[in-house]
């Protein structure tokens, strides 16, 4: 790409940040001036200036989508499952972009039942999304949840299944996701605060009644905790969880007698983190309790749920990361991951049997999916790799036999698994740990460090990104790309020490990691820093932002997505949504220690006089969890102080949110326009 039109150069207004004694000058702190006009009409020039500089890839872009929309089985559905009577069923249609909600009762060969069609609700809308959607313990009502701004603030409503009207009723503000109580007229649903949108209130719901009367049941007033409600499988209790990075807290009812007060099931404790299921007389329970850093099940009398009652069923490992428990009627069912790679380990209660589900690659995913039922010998688990397409398994625990409900469908007739090579390779990190990199490439390529390399990475809260099949990722691998994804501190790959060492006072093990599995792919001829790009989102774009600062020179292109880059101002202001709940997680800098060392690392205020990478940063105007001043400020920033020719270009999507544009292909052009960033800077035109 060469420099054309004049990139937009953003107004100056002197604004001092003081703290600790520490002054941070931010001249574009103006731009958190939500719908001001100077605002918007830099955005807008910000869009015009993406438009021209990408005008020449505008077919390219076209080309794209169509290619990876030619590859999805527009018309699909999801494999049914069975929950009270129904099997229910997520299908698409040829040509449109919402999900249609369906059931069909007793039998798959009785007549549907449409709950929602997405598509007719979305008329008229530039964003889309439904959620929550709950049924009734009679199958007569549902509740469901619609944000039409991308925002996240969901009105909550109900639907009267018998004779197909949507009641009046609407609750606004929010999580999207309610729980019946099971008279089947008392609905349980949170709420969050208006300004940070922290979930911080549980309400019941009688229907009928008038929702500006519903009866407040608990709210957490703790700002670093957020508060959620929900039903066991069993049916038997409904539980309000609250919970922050580091401590939960759970309170029960029978669901049967939604007037009662909830009772506490164990009070918080800091750094105690547990998680809760009922199985006849017992609670069965994933805890951290007694350090065991990688988690144990424990189980306790319904009568007596105090931890002083709690007995190890499952003991803690050092080498086992207990990630989920599923509870069956005859069995329970442990996701643990051993090395990175998770397994899926089927335990009966009378302990005569006791087995792992049995895979062969060398870097996959499976895990546990949709399981309502509760009376079955059936676990369906789902299973991919990076070379395998996304397969619906069920798994029948007694006879150990496996059926495959169905595998995603890649309608390009050249397409053959077998074509892709995938593998497992570890970087050695500075200092000495090693880190595991997944990868996967096209058959034949030669690796002589010429091929083009796209790195991604994440990093952070915890949260593990798992290897998986992508088609839309064969664009590229078609083009000769070699596309690794670093198993980085920050996430728990490794187990939760994995992501201990990558929080707080560690975060920068994150950022070396990532620049240290680049440095090892690119000794191992995998690419060069000619043709090595990297990209990130939300706490990855951080990541990104951090590592363009540190060792720009690796990098030929980055994609920062919804970029979390002003860390330093955000976590200081906790009027924005999710701040006093990541404290646990980035450090609180209030405290001078915290502040100094997210300073050090904060993309927006380590922005230097250097030369930087050629640059793709994309935002969503209505975003709630990484607002759309942070990447723009950084932009204007970068554009301020970069010393090189390399080209920034900064698209912000007007109607959208965090998770970008609604409905499954709008969302295809955006990966189309990231594709053809990183194809341009390939010299790759078709």
């Amino acid at each position: 790409m060469k420099e054309g039109p004049i990139p937009p150069i953003a107004k100056k207004e002197s604004y001092t940040h003081t703290m600790h004694g520490d002054q941070r000058e931010d001249d574009y702190f103006w731009m958190r001036k939500r719908d001001d006009s100077a605002v918007i009409g830099y955005l807008e020039k910000e869009n015009a200036y993406y438009d021209k500089m990408t005008s020449h890839t505008d077919q390219l872009k076209k080309d794209l989508f169509e290619e990876m929309k030619s590859r999805i089985k527009e018309d699909d559905a999801s494999v049914p499952y069975k929950y009270n009577g129904y099997w229910y069923i997520t299908r698409y249609e040829k040509g449109k972009d919402y999900p249609i909600y369906t059931r069909k009762k007793d039998s798959l060969t009785a007549e549907e039942e449409i709950l929602f069609d997405g598509n007719e609700m979305a008329k008229g809308q530039s964003y889309f999304n439904i959620t929550g959607i709950s049924i009734s313990p009679d199958n007569s009502m549902a509740s469901f949840g619609i944000d039409t701004v991308g925002r996240r603030k969901y009105t909550l409503q109900v639907k009267n299944l018998k004779n197909n009207e949507i009641l009046p009723t609407k609750i606004a503000l929010t999580t999207g996701g309610s729980t019946w109580a099971n008279d089947n007229k008392t609905l349980f649903y949170t709420r969050k605060d208006e300004q940070t949108l922290r979930s911080n209130k549980i309400y019941k719901h009688r229907l009928g009644e008038d929702p500006e009367k519903d009866q407040l049941v608990f709210e957490e007033k703790d700002e670093t905790f957020n508060t959620y409600v929900y039903k066991t499988k069993s049916r038997k209790y409904l539980v309000i969880g609250t919970s922050s990075t580091l401590t939960t807290e759970y309170q029960i009812l029978d669901a049967d007698q939604p007037q009662g007060d909830f009772n506490m099931f164990h009070p918080r404790e800091r750094g105690l983190e547990y998680s809760i299921d009922h199985y006849k007389d017992a609670f069965y329970i994933l805890t951290n309790k007694d350090d065991a850093v990688n988690f144990k099940v424990m189980t306790t009398p319904v009568n007596a749920t105090t931890a002083d009652n709690w007995k190890d069923l499952v003991p803690h490992r050092d080498k086992v990361l207990v990630e989920d428990m599923e509870i069956f009627k005859d069995y329970y069912v442990l996701s643990e991951r051993i090395n990175g790679l998770l397994k899926i380990r089927v335990r009966s209660w009378d302990d005569k049997e006791d087995f792992y589900i049995p895979f062969d690659n060398e870097t996959y995913t499976a895990y546990t999916s949709t399981n309502v039922e509760f009376d079955t010998s059936i676990v369906r688990y789902r299973y991919t790799s990076l070379t395998t397409p996304a397969s619906v398994i069920d798994f029948n625990m007694k006879t150990q036999e496996k059926e495959v409900k169905k595998e995603q469908e890649v309608l390009d007739p050249n397409f053959d698994k077998e074509n892709y090579i995938s593998k497992r390779v570890w970087a050695p990190a500075r200092d000495g740990k090693m880190i595991p990199i997944s990868l996967v490439y096209k058959k034949g390529i030669m690796l002589d460090g010429t091929n083009p390399l796209l790195q991604y990475a994440y990093g952070s809260y915890g949260y593990t990104v798992n290897p998986g099949f992508s088609s839309t990722r064969l664009t590229l691998l078609d083009r000769g790309f070699v596309f690794a994804l670093a198993h980085i501190r920050g996430g728990e790959y490794l187990g939760r020490e994995w992501y201990e060492d990558g929080k707080l006072l560690k975060k920068k093990n994150t950022f070396t990691d990532f620049i240290d599995c680049s440095k090892h792919l690119i000794d191992l001829k995998y690419t060069s820093p000619e043709h090595m790009y990297a990209v990130g989102g939300s706490a990855g774009g951080l990541l990104v932002g951090a590592v363009v600062n540190m060792a720009p020179e690796l990098y030929n292109g980055v994609i920062a997505a919804v970029p979390f880059v002003d860390v330093v101002s955000t976590m200081l202001d906790d009027s924005i949504p999710l701040t006093t709940g990541e404290y646990d997680e980035w450090g609180n800098p209030n405290d001078k220690e915290y502040y100094d060392y997210m300073k050090s690392y904060s993309p927006y205020d380590n922005v230097s006089a250097i030369s930087y990478p050629n640059m793709l940063v994309t935002t969503g105007y209505h975003d709630s969890q990484v607002q759309y001043w942070e990447p723009a400020k950084w932009v204007a920033k970068l554009r301020e102080l970069k010393t090189d020719d390399n080209i920034i270009l900064f698209h912000t999507n007007m109607d959208a949110g965090h998770s970008g544009a609604s409905g499954r292909f709008e969302s295809l052009k955006e990966t189309a326009k990231d594709y053809a960033f990183l194809l341009d800077l390939e010299g790759i035109t078709k």
